[in-house]
Parts: C-alpha cells; structure tokens; sequence
C-alpha cells in the first residue's frame, strides 16, 4: 500500500515522502497513530500543493536575502566602543551587537546566527565578517570599529 507520510517514521523515510508499506502495518500502526495518510488523489493534490508552496516561500526568502546582500555589501558597518589607551576594547563585539548596528544604520533586520564572527573582535580597526543570509547567499560586511 503507498502512503504519504505525515512525520518522519524511523526506517521508512521523512515527512512528506511517498513509501510502499504492507497493507497491516499502514493500517494497523501508521493510520491510527497518524503518522501517514493514504496515497489516493486527494492526499497526493494536499501534497503537491504544499511542497509547491514551500518551494514560494523559500524562493521569496532567498529573493530578500539577495535584496538585504545588495543593499549591505559594499557599506562600512561603524561601531563605535568604549576601549582602553592602548586600543582594546573592554571586552569584545558580538554578533548580537553587529547584528543591532545593522539594523540601526541600514534599517535592515539580520539575524544574530547568520553571522559569523571568525577571530573576536578586540580591539579598534578595521574587520570583514561574513554573513550567511541564505542557502548560497553569503555576504561580506566591513567593520569598522572606532573607540568613543
């Protein structure tokens, strides 16, 4: 029997996937405890529409991160920091603050996670951290950090 499975079953596939199962094992176990649904017509139109519009949302995902990458590559990025005399900041520049920064100057809002910070930021200059908007978008930001 082919079935439609709504969770990822342990040795059959993942959610969304179209298995061959035997007739007392769908019946019996999947059905009931509904981690699948059978494979006729209706189901197999849900499921086409769904992954059709996941695939709508990914792409408008991709589409803003290619717009916030155009919009942010080619700026400075300045932070300005309390520091010691010798240029060292007290303490260092998170993603969390780059990520704020961001938002105050470019009025564009990027996740902390999606920047990657590669050494710590430590002390007064000039830095490039990348920032991986979306799957294959990566962007180049220049930090320039300046002591108050």
């Amino acid at each position: 029997m082919k079935v439609i499975l709504q969770t990822d079953v342990k040795g059959m596939g993942k959610r969304g996937e179209i298995v061959n199962t035997s007739d007392g094992y769908a019946r019996n176990y999947l059905f009931p405890k509904k981690l699948a649904v059978p494979a006729d017509k209706q189901n197999l139109n849900e499921l086409s529409a769904k992954k059709a519009s996941e695939a709508h949302k990914k792409e408008l995902e991709k589409q803003e991160a290619i717009r916030i990458k155009e919009k942010i590559e080619n700026k400075v990025l300045v932070l300005k920091v309390k520091a010691g005399e010798n240029g060292k900041t007290f303490g260092s520049i998170t993603s969390k603050e780059i990520a704020e920064s961001i938002e105050k100057q470019f009025g564009e809002k990027v996740d902390k996670k999606k920047i990657i910070v590669k050494d710590p930021i430590r002390a007064i200059g000039g830095y490039v951290v990348d920032m991986k908007l979306f799957e294959g978008v990566v962007c180049k930001l220049t930090i320039s950090v300046t002591a108050e």
